[in-house]
């Protein structure tokens, strides 16, 4: 009879490794990432989760054994469309789409290269124009948008003509949505912009930023 050979695991679980992750993760995002107990529903409903190849049960495992370098560079976090699949099929109402918020928060202050940098300008664009108005406005947040990926591209070597050229299919763009009243001048502001600036304040000073 063979005797079976078992090799060791692949995970191992270092408590002063995920102890700090596991506790940034939920003090920052107000989601329990310990009462997941790996029943995978989320996986079965997350619509990115075969493009990316991390599914919201997977990232929350890789939190709890305090993989840092993963969770901060796996695609679900960039692709995740905040559906909030997960969080309705979780038993334990786990929100991974506000994980994945919170991720991204913290990529940015440790200064990691976003892997879909349109995305993360896509972020910050529809974070800033919200905190000036209450609510999106199309030609700011598109102006912001465009602005941060026209930076990058010169960054990246993209040259000026190549930058111009996006510009202007841009622009073309704009113009048809104008005619066709899905763009808008009017620069309208909700009641009591106030309460949103502070609820702006509030979070950065919540998470210790």
């Amino acid at each position: 009879m063979k005797e079976l050979c078992v090799s060791p695991s692949v995970l191992q679980f270092q408590p002063e490794l995920s102890q700090p992750l596991i506790q940034e993760v939920t003090d920052r995002s107000g989601q329990n990432v310990l009462a997941c107990y790996q029943c995978r529903r989320c996986a079965a409903g997350c619509p990115v989760g075969n493009e990316t190849g991390v599914t919201p049960d997977r990232l929350i495992r890789m939190i709890i054994f305090g993989e840092r370098e993963e969770v901060l560079n796996n695609l679900l976090v960039w692709k995740c469309v905040a559906c909030y699949t997960c969080g309705t099929r979780c038993p334990n109402n786990i929100q991974t789409a506000r994980i994945n918020e919170t991720l991204k928060q913290i990529s940015k202050e440790v200064h990691i290269e976003p892997l879909l940098p349109k995305v993360a300008a896509f972020h910050d664009a529809f974070l800033k124009s919200t905190s000036h108005f209450g609510r999106v406005n199309e030609l700011e947040f598109m102006g912001l948008y465009e602005m941060r990926n026209a930076k990058r591209a010169l960054k990246h070597g993209g040259g000026w003509k190549a930058v111009a050229a996006q510009m202007r299919g841009y622009a073309k763009l704009g113009i048809s949505m104008i005619k066709k009243k899905r763009m808008h001048f009017r620069l309208s502001r909700i009641k009591r912009l106030s309460e949103i600036k502070r609820l702006y304040k509030k979070a950065p000073d919540e998470a210790g930023g």
